[in-house]
């Protein structure tokens, strides 16, 4: 299946960790430590049922990561691609839906999808063949810059992770997730050196 069919069939838990998967990723760009959205996954892991509680905790903790993260000029200095990235980095943060309603996580999910596969695009040393990101999500992959191409493989491997397990896919979903911080973190910073 491609990601664009993925994201149509997820339910409500899985595009709250698929969109909340890509944001992880694109910390480094916000000035984020690793573990600032580690109180978000929890909720997702703690939450058998969808209820109210639920809803209440994730509200919380969406606005608490908001108040960390969503500081003026962080990520600012730079080129023009980086620049770019982090702007599309602070629009997923700033859309996190704090209603667990699944048409409201279901548009943060993919357009959290279409940011971070822009974003790593914007980064990859490499030209990527596609004119958007768009062919790509709909399984069209010929000439896929490295960058890109792992990005996408991720956001899929996540996706198919919830869906088979649920619940108990969340732990290598955050562990996916964390390996592509740590290369995206790797990225920005081989980046600021050669500006250097």
């Amino acid at each position: 299946m491609s990601l664009v069919e993925l994201i149509a069939q997820a339910d409500e838990r899985g595009l709250a960790a698929s969109g909340l998967a890509c944001l992880d990723r694109c910390v480094p760009l916000l000035g984020g430590d690793d573990e600032i959205l580690r109180p978000l996954w929890a909720s997702l892991a703690e939450s058998e049922g969808w209820g109210g509680e639920w809803g209440e905790d994730w509200a919380e903790r969406v606005e608490q990561a908001r108040a960390k993260l969503d500081v003026p000029g962080v990520g600012s200095a730079g080129g023009f691609a980086e620049g770019e990235a982090t702007v599309l980095a602070h629009r997923m943060l700033g859309a996190v839906p704090v209603d667990r309603g699944a048409g409201n996580l279901r548009e943060w999910a993919d357009a959290c999808s279409v940011a971070a596969l822009q974003i790593h695009r914007l980064l990859d040393a490499a030209s990527d063949g596609a004119s958007s990101v768009t062919a790509r999500r709909e399984g069209r992959t010929q000439d896929m810059s490295p960058l890109v191409a792992a990005e996408l493989r991720r956001q899929i491997a996540i996706l198919e992770l919830l869906s088979a397990h649920g619940p108990a896919g969340l732990r290598q979903a955050l562990d996916l997730s964390t390996e592509g911080r740590r290369v995206l973190r790797a990225v920005v910073s081989r980046r600021a050196r050669g500006r250097v």
